[in-house]
């Protein structure tokens, strides 16, 4: 059986999908629904069991040896202007390190969602090696509560024997529909395109920075899903692998850049209008992120990711613009 906590999430249904399409349906998918319609990504998707989040720990999957043969950890409060940080630490912070903990007590392998904002304003650079992760100054308090896991796990001297912390840098794709304000910039794009023809982007509030021009590592979700599994199968062979991980592409692109190619992918003329950022954003917006790929590359050197305007078309003509854009399981 595998663990996927978030499971009805925009990461964590795209990791059930992939998981069908290679053929795994023993799967414990844990979430909590509420009122939104986040539950609609688990339509069409094969899984054998849902534990509510309030039950993980007692769920009878941890008493028998070797019933887990892997955790994806993604469950979390995602909203980077979440002002609670009480909230985020229980949320994000302990919640992940008791499930860490209990994953090296019980040795199973596990994959948990950090973020690029642990970055900051990117001070001191984008490296995922292990001894500059104290060094790093997040902007937010979402960004804390993931940079407090990141180094609680590196002074455990008791960890999973297989273990991930992947810093997911600006994920797109399907599945993300129940994100609202903090859906990726091609959803709200496409709606904007849909609904009154043009886009609007923040201006920048940066002498060094043109409008548009603030620049972003886009990484497409069914290549973040894909490396996830890869890391967790290399990892089984080689423990040593084992650690922090950046997850983009290493290629920065522009605001510009996305929309135009979302424009391109609904055959529509280009327009966009610049509005003024908010002020209680701008001193925590980040005007670059590039991660540094090299950690990866050479864990999964046969990995490749999909080019922004190939992802965005995928995305755009095969989910979007379709009458059921969600992710489906291949396997009937």
């Amino acid at each position: 059986m595998i663990l996927v906590t978030g499971a009805a999430g925009f990461i964590g249904s795209a990791i059930v999908k992939q998981l069908n399409d290679q053929g795994v349906f023993d799967i414990l998918v844990c979430d909590h629904f509420e009122s939104g319609d986040k539950w609609k990504n688990l339509r069409g998707l094969k899984f054998s069991a849902l534990v509510p989040v309030a039950e993980l720990f007692e769920h009878g999957c941890w008493k028998k040896p070797g019933a887990l043969k892997a955790i994806y950890h993604m469950g979390a409060c995602s909203d980077t202007t979440e002002l609670d940080m009480d909230f985020l630490y229980r949320n994000n912070t302990l919640y992940t390190n008791r499930l860490l903990a209990l994953a090296a007590a019980k040795n199973v392998p596990i994959a948990y969602a950090s973020s690029a904002a642990t970055y900051g304003a990117g001070e001191q650079g984008y490296s995922d090696a292990h001894a500059g992760i104290t060094k790093l100054v997040p902007l937010n308090k979402y960004g804390y509560s993931k940079q407090l896991t990141d180094e609680w796990i590196l002074r455990q001297k008791l960890k999973p024997k297989v273990w991930f912390g992947v810093k997911f840098f600006n994920v797109f794709g399907p599945n993300e529909y129940h994100k609202g304000k903090m859906s990726s910039v091609v959803l709200q794009s496409f709606k904007q395109i849909t609904e009154v023809g043009e886009v609007k982007l923040f201006r920048s509030h940066r002498p060094d920075f043109k409008d548009g021009e603030q620049l972003r590592d886009f990484v497409y979700v069914k290549d973040v899903v894909r490396a996830m599994i890869e890391l967790i199968a290399a990892g089984k062979k080689r423990p040593a692998l084992s650690g922090i991980y950046n997850l983009g592409t290493g290629e920065a692109r522009s605001f510009h850049d996305l929309v135009q190619a979302t424009f391109r992918a609904m055959d529509r003329k280009p327009k966009i209008q610049f509005i003024d950022m908010p002020v209680e954003l701008r001193n925590q917006y980040q005007y670059f992120t590039q991660a540094e790929m090299q950690k990866l590359r050479k864990a999964l050197p046969r990995f490749e990711f999909t080019k922004l305007e190939a992802a965005v078309e995928d995305y755009v003509r095969g989910h979007l613009a379709t009458p059921d854009p969600y992710l489906r399981s291949l396997n009937e």
